[in-house]
């Protein structure tokens, strides 16, 4: 198994670095010869029976005198790129490209592509994936598959004329981006491209210009959502919330009286005074949701996750934490929670987090239920977002119910998962639980 996915990967490589070449390199035009070019091979081989071979002899002249056409170009630039530090999977943004032409010559009829680094797996992470996917396929297939898969596409980029550009000067290009996928966007650099005089095959002036945007989960649209559960003492208030320090929300000034801590004291009234003065506190009590994100599944759900991650992410934008807070509780590397709301942190810096959230398909659950449960008592709710409903989920959602915790399960499944649900420990609260399925999620959301 092991020569096999070797085999497999470099059969993956190969493909997937052709494929993305002959994109590239052929305009819309220059893909139509080549495809003529095929089929006249294929319909050509009897120079008796079919005039195919002529046709052939005609495109195989055109896209030579459109590749030695290309050896000609020789040009640099330079450039320079202003991009945003944040972007939204599947929202288009647009962002400027200012060109310098460093010969003394005219260019004109440019087009400026962006080059985005290679996404391709690692072999680790290809056997990984193509591992999960084995478990469902003949061993004989995997090949067949993997050579087939394409490459990963991380955003969607036109190519964009370039104004004319004279001696030794600059001109600038608004280019569009659709970034397809959330994470960190890898951008190496931008290709000067130029048509062959036939519009057939684009020649390349290479800038490297690395940069990178961060691109924030896909989010989805949400009817009000209503959390039920009630305010719950928060001890040390906002400011151990966030773990920042231990403090109560502060009331007033008063006299010093014994027993109380000496770094309660108020020096600066003492000072006025001529007493101890000293500040005093009250306990506070305010509105804690947890938004619980599951990361467990192997690489072959990658997919499921993804959806997954939007879910959360839409909760996050539709919860309103002005006068509350929202923890975001995940496993990744080690358990993370993330607490935004009351001045803590924004719902940005949470949508930045869920960016970088990764699968974990190495640890239990038990890590993720672990978690919540330490953190239940301080909690007046709970959202959480599953991509299973298997045993180990159930008893999770059992042991919140007991601690009195009200609660809404979203379970995201692969697309064409329609068998209703078994509520389980919902039993009695069905509408607390929701499933979704991937590729149609906002019309299960809408079901909230």
């Amino acid at each position: 198994m092991t020569l096999l996915y070797k085999f497999s990967y470099r059969g993956y490589r190969a493909a997937t670095a052709v494929d993305y070449w002959v994109r590239r390199r052929f305009t819309k035009t220059g893909l139509a010869v080549l495809a003529g070019l095929f089929v006249s091979t294929l319909m050509g081989s009897d120079v008796a029976q079919t005039m195919a071979h002529e046709i052939f002899t005609f495109l195989a002249a055109l896209l030579a005198v459109a590749l030695v056409a290309g050896l000609r170009f020789r040009a640099r630039f330079s450039a320079e790129r202003s991009l945003p530090r944040l972007g939204t999977a599947e929202v288009s943004f647009t962002y400027r490209v200012l060109i310098h032409n460093q010969t003394s010559r005219w260019q004109t009829g440019l087009e400026l592509l962006e080059d985005p680094a290679d996404t391709r797996p690692s072999l680790a992470d290809f056997v990984a994936v193509e591992s999960a996917v084995a478990k469902h396929t003949r061993s004989l297939s995997i090949v067949r598959s993997a050579t087939r898969r394409p490459r990963r596409q991380v955003a969607a980029i036109a190519a964009q004329p370039v104004p004319p550009l004279p001696p030794n000067g600059e001109a600038e290009v608004q280019v569009e981006l659709q970034p397809l996928r959330r994470g960190v966007l890898r951008l190496d650099g931008l290709v000067v491209a130029r048509p062959d005089p036939f519009g057939l095959f684009r020649s390349f002036a290479r800038v490297r210009l690395p940069q990178t945007i961060l691109i924030l989960p896909k989010r989805y649209h949400l009817p009000p959502v209503a959390l039920p559960g009630a305010m719950q003492y928060q001890q040390g208030g906002v400011a151990l919330a966030a773990s920042v320090g231990e403090s109560e929300e502060f009331v007033s000034l008063r006299d010093y009286r014994h027993g109380d801590p000496l770094r309660h004291i108020h020096w600066k009234s003492w000072a006025k005074t001529g007493r101890p003065i000293v500040k005093e506190f009250q306990d506070e009590f305010f509105v804690r949701h947890a938004l619980v994100l599951d990361t467990f599944a192997d690489t072959g759900r990658a997919e499921v996750f993804e959806e997954a991650v939007s879910v959360a992410a839409s909760f996050a934008c539709t919860v309103l934490t002005q006068d509350s807070l929202l923890d975001l509780m995940f496993v990744g590397p080690q358990a993370f929670t993330f607490t935004a709301g009351r001045g803590v942190a924004h719902v940005d810096q949470m949508l930045e987090v869920l960016a970088a959230v990764q699968l974990c398909p190495d640890r239990s659950f038990d890590s993720l239920r672990q978690l919540v449960l330490d953190h239940a008592a301080t909690l007046s709710g709970c959202i959480c977002v599953l991509l299973a409903w298997d045993e180990s989920r159930r008893k999770f959602v059992e042991q919140l119910r007991a601690l009195g915790l009200p609660l809404r399960v979203v379970v995201v499944r692969s697309a064409g998962e329609t068998r209703p649900l078994d509520p389980g420990p919902l039993g009695d609260a069905p509408d607390c639980l929701l499933a979704v399925e991937a590729g149609r999620v906002e019309e299960g959301l809408a079901r909230l």
